[in-house]
C-alpha cells in the first residue's frame, strides 16, 4: 500500500494535479445523463486518496516529518548496532567459558586429579 512507502517519494504537484482531476472530473460524471455512479465513486475514491498523499507530503516536507522519520532511521539502526553488540559479547563470553573449562582440564591432567 502506498502509504506506508517513504513520504520523501511523493510528488506535491502531481499529487495536486491528480486530486485536482479527480475533482472536477467527479463533477463532470454526475453532469451526464445518464449520471454515471460508477465513474462518480472512483473519482471519490482517488481524490480521497490523493488528499491523504497530500497530507503526507506536506507533512514531511513543511511539518516536520522529515526531521521524525531521520530520527527514527537512526534510532533503529543504534538498536540494531547494540543488539548484535550484545549477541557478540554473549559469544565471546561463551567462547571464554569454554577455553576457561579447556585450561582447567589440561592442568587438571599435567597435575595428575
Amino acid at each position: 500500500m502506498d502509504t506506508r512507502k517513504d513520504a520523501n517519494i511523493i510528488s506535491g504537484p502531481m499529487t495536486l494535479a491528480l486530486t485536482g482531476y479527480s475533482g472536477v472530473f467527479m463533477r463532470y460524471a454526475f453532469a451526464v445523463t445518464p449520471r454515471n455512479y460508477l465513474l462518480f465513486g472512483c473519482h471519490v475514491v482517488n481524490f480521497s486518496a490523493q488528499l491523504t498523499q497530500g497530507y503526507r507530503f506536506v507533512d514531511y516536507w513543511y511539518m516536520g516529518g522529515k526531521d521524525k522519520s531521520l530520527k527514527a532511521q537512526a534510532d533503529q539502526g543504534l538498536a540494531e548496532a547494540e543488539a548484535g553488540a550484545q549477541d557478540i559479547a554473549g559469544k565471546v563470553k561463551q567462547e571464554a567459558r569454554g577455553a576457561v573449562d579447556q585450561a582447567k582440564d589440561t592442568v587438571d591432567k599435567a597435575v595428575g586429579r
